[in-house]
């Protein structure tokens, strides 16, 4: 049997006392009753009871009246039973007590059993209703925190899409290009075109990259700076090639094919980003296929730091590989770092790819490099990022010539 705290209101003690001995005998412990039905809205207040027992005729508030008093505090999908025992066999009293809000109706004298009964189903029923409406509660918290979730991320969404759609109708990001040089001769042979971005919010390139993707519009935005990077092309030397990077899923469009298809193929190498999983590889050769038959380079990106990278050179056979900077910083300082340099090295050569290091910064990572036959290079250490033109070299031979010199005489 369900237990709760009953309420009774009776102005007889003999009925209240048997009520009493009955609930206690059955293990109910919370019990509470008044013989003074002016009393019962402020014990209903303060108790909260979960069930009322309430005498129909009583003096200064018979139970009608009790009812109105109670029922005017509760909330209206609140549920607290109330069973009224009375004398009062007649139907009218009956229907009058149902009406008002009672839930179930004894007529004194009753027998324990009967009453123990009604008590039980009507706390049953009280105790399944508090459940319901906690349940309720807990599903309308869930149901609103989502509706906000969904509500914050439409707007950002909608920011996002706002911020890159802006930058997009301003004639996209402008471009940058980092030499990637001859690390014997110190000769710039190619550049990688790097965007970069002045409107608000200010933050870095793969930030914005990653919002237009978020927004939709990641293809657009890639597009567009190809697009400046290549106009561009006519301001560099013609020995000289472009390195341009996309994501896998950019390198399928029809309108990056487009686009590459108008410009001289072998001064084009196409910089495939680590960071996307490709679904269908066979699909993507494909769609790369005449631009390589034309002359066009393929690099895969981020190598060593990743699996998609790894993956990327297995199905694609890419005509350059790039080291990644987290393997080439503290090279000449960490033996697993010229290990696994070394391994890709020969990797690539197997593979008939050329290297280029990645984030060459101190003289003595370009040193190691070297002596492990990388044969290009880029980062701070031999060219910042920047605007046109470029440079024909990043470092004389001479100078090569007489650092390994003093290198081997120490």
């Amino acid at each position: 049997m369900s237990t709760g705290r009953i309420l009774i209101i009776d102005d007889e003690p003999v009925n209240v006392r048997l009520l009493e001995r009955i609930l206690a005998g059955a293990g109910f412990g919370d019990v509470h009753s008044t013989n003074d039905a002016r009393e019962a809205a402020a014990m209903f207040a303060r108790l909260e009871p979960d069930l009322v027992l309430l005498d129909l005729h009583m003096p200064h508030h018979d139970g009608i009246t009790v009812m109105g008093q109670l029922r005017e505090q509760l909330a209206p999908d609140a549920y607290v039973p109330i069973l009224v025992l009375t004398a009062d066999a007649t139907s009218n009293a009956k229907e009058l007590a149902l009406s008002a809000g009672a839930k179930d109706f004894i007529v004194k004298p009753f027998e324990r059993t009967e009453v123990l009964l009604r008590i039980g189903n009507l706390l049953e029923t009280r105790e399944l209703h508090v459940g319901l409406q906690r349940h309720n509660r807990t599903l309308e918290s869930q149901l609103r925190e989502q509706a906000e979730h969904e509500a914050r991320a439409a707007a950002e969404h909608e920011a996002r899409h706002r911020s890159v759609s802006a930058v997009l109708a301003d004639g996209g990001p402008t471009m940058v290009y980092q030499p990637i040089a001859d690390l014997e001769t110190g000769r710039v042979v190619g550049a990688e075109a790097l965007a970069r971005f002045s409107s608000e919010p200010y933050r870095s390139p793969d930030l914005w990259f990653r919002d237009a993707i978020a927004a939709g519009l990641g293809t657009r935005l890639e597009l567009a700076a190809i697009d400046a990077a290549t106009r561009r092309l006519g301001d560099i030397d013609r020995t000289v090639y472009i390195s341009l990077n996309t994501s896998p899923f950019t390198a399928r469009s029809p309108e990056l094919t487009e686009l590459l298809s108008a410009l001289p193929a072998e001064r084009l190498v196409l910089e495939l980003t680590e960071h996307e999983r490709v679904p269908d590889y066979a699909a993507l050769a494909e769609a790369l296929g005449p631009l390589r038959a034309a002359g066009m380079r393929l690099a895969v990106d981020d190598t060593g730091t990743g699996f998609a990278s790894l993956e990327h050179i297995l199905c694609l056979r890419p005509d350059v590989i790039k080291l990644d900077s987290m393997i080439t910083r503290g090279l000449d300082l960490d033996p697993i770092r010229r290990s696994l340099a070394a391994a890709l090295v020969a990797f690539a050569r197997d593979l008939g790819a050329v290297i280029i290091a990645e984030g060459i910064e101190t003289p003595a990572e370009l040193a190691v490099l070297r002596g492990l036959g990388v044969t290009y290079g880029q980062g701070f250490h031999l060219a910042r990022p920047a605007d046109l033109p470029l440079p024909k070299t990043v470092f004389s031979a001479t100078a090569t010539s007489r650092s390994r010199r003093e290198s081997a005489s120490r």
